[in-house]
């Protein structure tokens, strides 16, 4: 999610309209609602100093509104936060173990979301039991969902095949 996606996103949380988070801010009464939408939209990138703006008045830390460095634990962390704002990913405990889970509630997310990641556990499972290389794996994740779509069209290809009637 883009810094102008995050920013829009905490703003409504907080229930603040444009005009009212532009004036908190600084930007003069006339053009705060414009200024803001500018950001919002992704048309203007705050500067940080304008982010740490933003952030003191909607009450977040300014990495919950910039693009989180995910090479950082605390931006890969708020990485993790935003995909529980957007994709409903938590985080519990089984069996002594962190877990990260979807929300079953999130309907057409989960079901998406559920799919891709088991199609990832099947791919980490195959490496696991010696069943492809590393280089395999690496070659799956690298070029998700191109290969996946490249095996649906092959499987399609070979029902088709299968289908024909045989003539000799």
């Amino acid at each position: 999610m883009a810094i102008g996606e995050r920013i829009h996103f905490f703003r409504l949380k907080r229930g603040m309209t444009q005009k009212y988070l532009g004036q908190a801010v600084g930007f003069p009464e006339k053009s705060a609602d414009v200024r803001l939408a500018q950001y919002e939209t992704g048309t203007r990138t705050p500067k940080a100093d304008l982010t740490a703006a933003l952030a003191q008045v909607l009450d977040v830390s300014p990495q919950a509104l910039d693009v989180p460095d995910i090479d950082t634990d605390i931006g890969l962390l708020h990485t993790l936060f935003a995909l529980e704002d957007i994709r409903g990913l938590t985080i519990g405990e089984i069996d002594g173990e962190i877990c990260l889970r979807l929300d079953r509630s999130r309907g057409l997310t989960y079901s998406s979301m559920f799919e891709m990641l088991l199609k990832w556990a099947n791919e980490a499972k195959k490496l696991e039991a010696g069943e492809i290389t590393r280089e395999e794996y690496d070659h799956w994740r690298y070029t998700y969902p191109k290969v996946e779509a490249q095996r649906t069209r092959d499987e399609l290809d070979a029902l088709r095949k299968a289908r024909q009637p045989k003539t000799e």
